[in-house]
């Protein structure tokens, strides 16, 4: 995904994302890459975590399961 550095505001960067209808994204200065600036074209990657994703669920259903336990004590 493409987008241009539009201004900064405060310690926000205001993005313009590419495509058939323009979209504006918010995002901390300190997610660019150094040395950015007004006009700069971004290229732009989100991933999927699965594993992190994963772990997470196994977290929250063993607190589950723990709590389940508890209260029937």
């Amino acid at each position: 995904m493409k987008a241009t550095i539009d201004r900064f505001e405060e310690d926000l960067a205001v993005l313009i994302v590419r495509g058939e209808v323009p979209t504006v994204l918010h995002i901390p200065v300190w997610l660019l890459p150094e040395d950015c600036k007004e006009g700069d074209i971004l290229d732009i990657c989100i991933s999927k975590d699965v594993e992190g994703t994963e772990a997470a669920k196994k977290r929250v259903s063993d607190l589950i399961e723990k709590l389940k336990k508890k209260s029937k004590d």
